[in-house]
């Protein structure tokens, strides 16, 4: 199973600025560069009022506290977030809300993950549930930088069985949409319907048989047949928008 850091190092200012939005207090310690210095002055403020570590250091310094060279010119470390799966009760209230549900089933990479986190964010999905699943990515240093404050928006669940979850979904009333290269549909759902789920399969692999089984429906992006498939972070964006577009 993918590990789970204990710390995240949040790079660029878009997400960092989301965390000390949605939560200050949990930043731990705050790195930047000279000209970044200019643009957190608020965050600087409120970290010397809690008694916590923010300083400017050089170009070096940083790439090495963030491990990357595209730290955007400030790193905050905090604490990562648990990942619990949602309750009998949660499933429910989601529901009654038809509040859309983002599943991953296996997706490996973490630049993946955060992009379509991203994407979530940007059409109104609350909710990303993740299997339990030694090749899943999960989120980390690298899912929060390409999510560019996404993963703020955006509560990650893990459930120990991705099929059985997607079937307790299509119980509570939801139409489970599972993404195919082919065979599907991409027809938006009628306004005023069902709530909406969509599952992206692995990068290589697709849908496992015993998720797509627990589908409601298949959707599909239909293409010139020029080139196999998208990237699941492209393709989950247009699928999220077609399945959604008549919701906002």
């Amino acid at each position: 199973m993918s590990a789970r850091p204990t710390e995240l190092h949040l790079c660029g200012l878009a997400a960092v600025k989301a965390r000390f939005e949605n939560a200050p207090g949990s930043i731990v310690r705050l790195f930047f560069d000279e000209a970044t210095s200019r643009k957190i002055a608020p965050m600087c403020k409120a970290l010397a009022a809690a008694r916590k570590v923010y300083r400017c250091v050089p170009p070096a310094e940083l790439e090495k506290i963030s491990g990357t060279l595209h730290h955007g010119g400030v790193v905050a470390v905090v604490s990562a977030p648990a990942l619990v799966s949602p309750t009998s009760a949660d499933i429910a209230r989601w529901a009654q809300a038809r509040t859309p549900v983002l599943l991953l089933d296996r997706i490996g990479n973490p630049h993946n993950l955060g992009a379509l986190a991203r994407t979530a964010a940007f059409l109104g999905v609350e909710h990303i549930v993740i299997p339990a699943h030694p090749s899943a990515a999960v989120p980390n240093d690298a899912a929060y930088r390409v999510a560019e404050g996404g993963l703020e928006q955006i509560k990650v669940w893990r459930v120990n069985d991705l099929a059985a979850f997607a079937k307790a979904l299509a119980a509570v009333g939801y139409e489970v949409n599972g993404a195919a290269t082919r065979g599907g549909r991409i027809d938006a759902l009628a306004p005023g319907g069902k709530p909406v789920a969509l599952i992206m399969g692995n990068e290589e692999h697709g849908l496992d048989p015993k998720v797509s089984a627990a589908c409601t429906r298949l959707v599909t992006i239909p293409g010139t047949g020029k080139v196999e498939s998208l990237n699941v972070s492209v393709a989950g964006a247009i699928l999220l928008y077609a399945l959604l577009r008549d919701r906002r």
